[in-house]
C-alpha cells in the first residue's frame, strides 16, 4: 500500500521542481536566476519539501541559501498559486555540492591517467 504514496509524493515533488524552477528564473533577486535545483523531495504528509539546490557562483552559496530560506514563504505562496493542493508543504533549501565534487574527482581522474604510459 505504500507504493501509491510515494508515486503521488514523487509527482508533487517533480511538479514543485519545475514549478520552482519557472518562480526563480523570474524572481526580482538576481541570485536566484543562477541557482538550479537539482532534486525536491516530499514527505509523505506534504508538510515539508526539501529543496536541494547548486549555484554557478560556488562562493556565493551560503549567502544565497540564506536568502532563499528567507524567501521559502514568498516562493510558498506562489507555488500555492500555482498548483492545486490542499497542503503547502514548508520549503527548506539546501546546497548540494556534489556536482562541484564530481567535476573535482573527474579532474583527478584526468591528471592521474595524464601520467600513465600509453599501451
Amino acid at each position: 500500500m505504500a507504493k501509491p504514496d510515494s508515486d503521488r509524493t514523487r509527482r508533487i515533488a517533480e511538479l514543485i521542481q519545475t514549478t520552482l524552477a519557472n518562480l526563480l528564473q523570474v524572481a526580482a533577486d538576481q541570485r536566484f536566476q543562477m541557482v538550479t535545483i537539482i532534486s525536491v523531495s516530499v514527505t509523505r504528509d506534504l508538510s515539508f519539501a526539501r529543496i536541494y539546490v547548486t549555484l554557478l557562483n560556488e562562493n556565493e552559496a551560503k549567502k544565497t541559501i540564506v536568502a532563499l530560506n528567507k524567501a521559502a514563504a514568498y516562493f510558498r505562496y506562489h507555488l500555492a498559486q500555482a498548483i492545486e493542493l490542499r497542503v503547502m508543504p514548508t520549503l527548506k533549501f539546501f546546497y548540494d555540492d556534489s556536482v562541484v565534487r564530481g567535476s573535482y574527482i573527474s579532474s583527478l581522474i584526468s591528471q592521474a591517467t595524464k601520467n600513465l604510459p600509453d599501451e
